[in-house]
């Protein structure tokens, strides 16, 4: 499973600019801002995508707040329950590799720390292993599911994050790409700091290479 995250600017009135073309009634044309100044009101929307490798299907939590390692690892979390739990009943492990930078940042306290919490709710060992840094364009999500998502919304004005999620929802591929996307409207705290205490309390486990960016977390107490 491959993770990533990448921020959309969404408003209305007249809406931003989005690359590309998008065919229209001759004359009328759809209006947009010149300026790409974030919304007051809407923000920005922050697809978070978990793609199935094997299977061939992503999954993209649409958030509306701030992109933080525990709205990352809400992605995960939500799309356990919604499609891993069911595809993979009798999984004992969950291998995700990410990005080394963003809200799943190798170097992420938080991100480690809600892992955890995840590991011990779903009994679960969650082995994690990070793109070195520079190397991103390398994870496949990037080339086979963002690179869709884009192609399928050129030219459209973002005006909701209703409107993201329907488009990615919508996104398909000559190779059989499916794509699931729901939107959370739950807030994710900027600033939150994690103790020495805390991250040691996690159990992450560096493997022999390159440990800070190959770890294990175990679960804490296995679920019944």
């Amino acid at each position: 499973m491959r993770a990533f995250k990448k921020k959309e600017l969404v408003g209305e009135d007249p809406g931003y600019k989005n690359t590309g073309r998008e065919w229209q009634p001759k004359g009328t044309p759809v209006e947009v801002g010149v300026h790409d100044f974030p919304d007051k009101i809407l923000g920005k929307a922050v697809p978070y995508g978990v793609y199935d490798v094997g299977a061939n299907s992503a999954w993209v939590l649409v958030g509306s707040d701030a992109d933080t390692g525990a709205f990352a690892v809400q992605a995960l979390r939500r799309w356990w329950q919604a499609v891993g739990a069911e595809v993979y009943p009798a999984a004992g492990r969950l291998l995700i590799c990410a990005d080394a930078g963003g809200s799943n940042s190798y170097r992420g306290r938080l991100w480690k720390t809600e892992l955890a919490g995840l590991a011990d709710e779903t009994g679960m060992v969650i082995t994690v292993c990070h793109l070195p840094p520079g190397t991103s364009k390398w994870n496949k999500i990037e080339h086979r599911v963002f690179s869709a998502i884009t192609m399928n919304w050129r030219g459209r004005p973002l005006t909701s994050h209703e409107v993201v999620v329907d488009l990615i929802a919508a996104t398909t591929t000559r190779t059989g790409l499916r794509v699931a996307a729901e939107l959370d409207r739950g807030t994710y705290p900027k600033g939150i700091k994690i103790s020495d205490a805390e991250l040691a309390a996690a159990g992450v486990w560096g493997h022999p290479f390159h440990g800070e960016w190959n770890y294990d977390i175990a679960p804490r107490q296995r679920t019944t």
